[in-house]
């Protein structure tokens, strides 16, 4: 549900309009074999954090991949072709700030998400049926050893001048309220792998005891709706961070959890999460986060 709330936090409300999002860049103290687990692990458990009382993750599909049997539209980056095929439903009434809600009635505030995960590359896609072809939020994130990659998407030369690059640091300060008791990568240390604690501020450029790899992040939103520009737009830099970053420092905090599990013990987590899920989202109250308007 935090991804869902980042891929929110970049609609852009103009008709006809599409927005190439600022670059994220997500550097983390894994090795990127490490990071296919440890995502895979800290999306499913954050799920559950972000489920109830009506709202939260519902999973339609969770399946392999190929060039017959649920192929992306169009090809992948570097010519990917095999993978994970996921399809999910996020119930948000009680997420979106109110007046994003007003927009939508409470029947419709729900969005589908499909990925395409052939790692290391992955194309995540956000629609919504009450808007129908007028909204599509499009991700696609590279992971990848070298942490200095200019152009990791291939942007053509107009789209990579007009590029804003952030790096997501979870060694900074969370918000009051984005973080939990022993989820400070600045002060956890991993008793499996001996990393830790982060320094403070750019942790990456100092002295670590570390991997390093980065998440290359493209956002690439399309919303045929006129209205809501500005403030949306606001918002998209008040979010996308802060929500990158309550993930991934959890993600670190979490290492003892996911560290030494192979995708056999991923995919049997997922299916005993799907059942969760539902449970969860049927029966107990509401909880999670919620995109702040201010």
């Amino acid at each position: 549900m935090m991804i869902l709330l980042n891929y929110l936090a970049r609609e852009s409300f103009l008709q006809g309009y599409v927005l190439v999002a600022p670059s994220g860049r997500v550097i983390l103290p894994l090795t990127v074999d490490e990071y296919q687990i440890a995502q895979l692990y800290a999306v499913a458990k954050a799920s559950k954090e972000q489920t109830g009382g009506g709202d939260g993750v519902e999973v339609l599909q969770n399946c392999p991949f190929d060039d017959k049997v649920f192929p992306p539209k169009s090809p992948l980056l570097d010519g990917f072709e095999t993978g994970q095929y996921t399809h999910k439903i996020y119930h948000v009434a009680s997420k979106l700030p109110s007046f994003v809600s007003a927009l939508l009635p409470s029947s419709l505030m729900t969005f589908n998400e499909i990925a395409w995960n052939a790692y290391p590359y992955c194309r995540t896609v956000l629609t919504n049926d009450f808007f129908e072809q007028k909204l599509e939020i499009k991700i696609e994130s590279l992971h990848s050893a070298d942490i200095t990659l200019e152009n990791a998407h291939n942007l053509p030369s107009d789209l990579l001048a007009k590029r804003k690059i952030i790096y997501v640091d979870i060694s900074t300060s969370a918000a009051a309220g984005d973080t939990n008791p022993g989820e400070d990568p600045t002060e956890y240390v991993s008793k499996k792998t001996k990393r830790g604690p982060l320094p403070k501020g750019r942790w990456w450029e100092k002295k670590h005891n570390c991997p390093v790899m980065c998440a290359y992040k493209l956002v690439t939103c399309e919303f045929k709706v006129w209205g809501f520009q500005g403030r949306v737009e606001d918002m998209i830099q008040r979010q996308e961070e802060r929500v990158f970053t309550i993930l991934h420092r959890q993600l670190f905090c979490w290492t003892d959890e996911w560290y030494g599990m192979t995708m056999r013990d991923i995919r049997k987590l997922e299916d005993v999460t799907k059942g969760e899920l539902e449970t969860q989202r049927r029966s107990s109250q509401l909880r999670g986060l919620k995109i702040n308007e201010s």
